[in-house]
Order: structure tokens, then C-alpha cells, then sequence
């Protein structure tokens, strides 16, 4: 099943200028019959450059994701709203933490030492999704004939948007009609650490990061 995917409304110079469409995560969960769920699948989401890498991640539901540490400081990934709750705590340079996810949902991922680095996990009930590249475009590979609930997410589009694109399909055919997403309405709301506080003035790591970047 293949597809692509146009943003409009958006106030991202990497859309308006680059026409830069990735990100989108697009799903199909069979209408009958029992949904799959995956267990003991590993996947990353890499923390370097206090960034979260990659920004958005599309995960069956009962999918690992291991949390690599590979920044010269110290990360502490959590989630305290939205989807499924966790904090792997504070760990080291080098090291790794893994987190289980079992409840289908939208998951907001924060540290709790750097107000800067977010990301997105989104757990599916299914194991028939992709995300769109750069040019918006995206392949869901051995989707079996049958009715299917269409579902989309994109972290700039209010619900309101997300939930008007959703739609049963029959899967019949190879391609599905263009989608677009407006971002029009989205706020970006800000967030605290995992105790609910403003986060503290970060400390200056420039002295740090460009001797990490030689090696």
C-alpha cells in the first residue's frame, strides 16, 4: 500500500520553504479479526546532541524501545502525560535503558534535566504503518486484502484535523488517494519536568560538545 501525504497551513520554514513532509505516520488496523500485537522487538530512539533521535516513531503495540545514551552528559527520558507513563531515571554517558510498550496511544517524550528535547512515540494496535519521508511519500509493505480504519498522525495537526482523516478502507488496491493535513490551529504547548516544575536554566555544555564531535 502506497501513498503521500501534502501539509498545508504550516508555519515551519522547513514546510512552507523546503516542502519538507516527513514525519507523518500513517496506519491501517483491520476492522475484524483479532489485531496483532508484537512482543520482544527492539527498536532505538537515540539521544545525542540533547536530541532525540528520530523525532517521531511509529511502534506496534508490546514493541521495546531502548533509550542509547550517546551524548558526553547524563539523560533522564520520561513521559508524565499522554499515552503510556514512564521514567527510565537518570543514567550515564554510554549506557542504555529499555522501556516496554504495551497501551495503544500517543506517547510525549521529554528529559527531565534538558527543557529542549522532545519526541514523539506513537504505539499502534497494529503492525500495518509507515511514516512519511521528506517528499511526503510512505509504503506499507504486505497488507492483506481486507477493511482496514485509516488513521493519521502528525504531531502539527490539532485532533479535530487528525480525526476528520480517518476513514474505513477496503484494501483492494495498491495506492490510496492523496491526503493532506492542514497544521492550521496547532499550538505548541509547553512542558515541566517530571515533577510538574519549571524546568532550571540549563548548564552551558558548548565546552563539551565539540570535543564529542571529533570522535
Amino acid at each position: 500500500m502506497t501513498g503521500k501525504v501534502e501539509l498545508r497551513d504550516s508555519r515551519e520554514a522547513s514546510v512552507r520553504k523546503r516542502l519538507d513532509y516527513s514525519g507523518v505516520i500513517v496506519s491501517l488496523a483491520p476492522v475484524n479479526g483479532p489485531q496483532n500485537r508484537l512482543a520482544d522487538i527492539h527498536v532505538t530512539m537515540r539521544q545525542k546532541n540533547k536530541t532525540f533521535s528520530p523525532h517521531v516513531l511509529a511502534i506496534a503495540a508490546g514493541t521495546y524501545v531502548d533509550f542509547p545514551n550517546d551524548d558526553p552528559i547524563f539523560h533522564n527520558a520520561f513521559s508524565s502525560y499522554n499515552g503510556q507513563l514512564f521514567d527510565i531515571g537518570l543514567y550515564a554517558p554510554g549506557s542504555t535503558r529499555s522501556v516496554q510498550f504495551k497501551r495503544v496511544g500517543v506517547v510525549r517524550v521529554f528529559c527531565n534535566i534538558h527543557s529542549s528535547m522532545s519526541a514523539v512515540i506513537v504505539v499502534l494496535p497494529t503492525p500495518y504503518f509507515a511514516t512519511t519521508s521528506r517528499d511526503g511519500t510512505f509504503q506499507i509493505p504486505n497488507v492483506p486484502a481486507g477493511d482496514y480504519q485509516l488513521t493519521v498522525f502528525h504531531e502539527r495537526a490539532t485532533e479535530a484535523t487528525l480525526n476528520a482523516l480517518s476513514r474505513r478502507i477496503a484494501v483492494e488496491q495498491t495506492a490510496l488517494p492523496p491526503i493532506v493535513i492542514s497544521e492550521a490551529g496547532f499550538l505548541q504547548m509547553p512542558h515541566n519536568n517530571k515533577y510538574g516544575h519549571v524546568y532550571a536554566p540549563e548548564t552551558d555544555d558548548r565546552s563539551i560538545y565539540p570535543a564529542a564531535k571529533k570522535n
